[in-house]
């Protein structure tokens, strides 16, 4: 089943596609003043912006209206500057994986790698420049997310709130970023390690901190803000094993990734830190990191990924954590619209490895 369909729905999301618009449409105004050579950075910064399925406005807006917040405006300027702040850390994140495609198009990297080229640029160098425009446009989504959160207008104390929230977000997400650097050059990542870094660099921007965000500006009850971060948390956690996964086995079509590019960078996903762990090791460890990795290469490295168990304890260890996910919307004072409202994103996450 397509995961999109069982998704939380679109409330609220059109407002969020216009705010983000409008944001692009400012800085591009800006942009064009200083030279054409910025304004078409900023063009491609927003068409590696859209197409996403919105997953953190979705949180924003849900949390929110689910909780009676009756201010979609202002909601939708929280949610938009998540959806900036995604697009920074992917455009960031394909520069430290080198990665120069991202939803089967070129990505920021990607598109600048290819003019280069087209300039007659060695392909070396063709690459440098791409992943250089790349960082430099991860720096202009970051700030933009802090813009869109400045627009917001409430009271100073939810004010410092969200701000809080959002820096946790970015302040998380950079120490997963280098937990996942140095565990691609270590063979002894834990499990629990790997589990860390899923939390940090992916649940707290993606699942807890927008939720979070959904319930402050809507007024909710601490308990009920804390229980949102707990099943933002666990699911969040479900959602990158899933990632981790379909980064292996997955179909390039669908998640518009190469599925070698983490057995390339040999990074320490929960399916490596199993297998590394037992004998079948000796099979792929030189494989594993290797730049010069293979088609054939990687096909090796997902039958030991089978046969050693790795697969299926990963889909199991997911299965875990969005159950416990789900058991957090359980609480007695969880509202009951807004646990129906949520309860279809810890499916959205399984089925995306079955």
């Amino acid at each position: 089943m397509d995961m999109e369909t069982l998704l939380v729905d679109s409330r609220g999301l059109e407002q969020v596609e216009s705010v983000l618009a409008n944001s692009f449409a400012r800085s591009k105004a800006r942009a064009a003043t200083l030279g054409p050579t910025y304004h078409h950075l900023w063009e491609t910064l927003e068409n590696c912006a859209a197409g996403g399925k919105r997953f953190r406005p979705r949180m924003v807006m849900t949390a929110y209206d689910c909780l009676s917040g009756t201010d979609r405006a202002t909601a939708a300027l929280v949610a938009a500057s998540f959806e900036m702040l995604h697009t920074a850390l992917i455009v960031h994140d394909d520069v430290i994986d080198r990665d120069f495609v991202r939803r089967g198009i070129p990505n920021v990297s990607g598109t600048y790698r290819l003019l280069a080229e087209d300039a007659g640029l060695a392909p070396d160098d063709a690459a440098h420049r791409g992943l250089s425009m790349g960082l430099i446009a991860g720096d202009l989504a970051l700030s933009s997310a802090h813009r869109l959160l400045d627009g917001v207008r409430t009271d100073p104390a939810t004010r410092e709130r969200l701000g809080e929230l959002l820096d946790d977000a970015v302040f998380a997400s950079a120490a997963g970023e280098l937990l996942d650097v140095d565990a691609s050059t270590s063979e002894t990542a834990t499990s629990e390690e790997t589990l860390q870094m899923a939390r940090l660099k992916t649940a707290v921007y993606s699942f807890e901190s927008p939720l979070k965000a959904g319930a402050v500006l809507a007024g909710a009850d601490e308990a009920v803000i804390d229980s949102l971060g707990d099943f933002g948390r666990d699911v969040g956690i479900a959602y990158q094993l899933a990632d981790d996964i379909l980064g292996v086995f997955g179909d390039e079509k669908t998640t518009g990734k190469t599925t070698w590019g983490d057995l390339r960078e040999g990074k320490r996903t929960a399916l490596i830190s199993y297998v590394a762990q037992r004998d079948e090791w000796e099979q792929i460890s030189s494989l594993v990191g290797s730049p010069e990795l293979s088609a054939a290469g990687a096909e090796k490295i997902r039958g030991v990924l089978r046969s050693s168990g790795a697969l299926d304890h990963v889909v199991s260890l997911a299965g875990d954590y969005a159950q416990r996910a789900q058991d957090h919307l359980g609480a007695s004072h969880v509202p009951a619209e807004l646990r129906d409202g949520l309860a279809p994103v810890a499916t959205a996450v399984l089925a995306r490895v079955r």
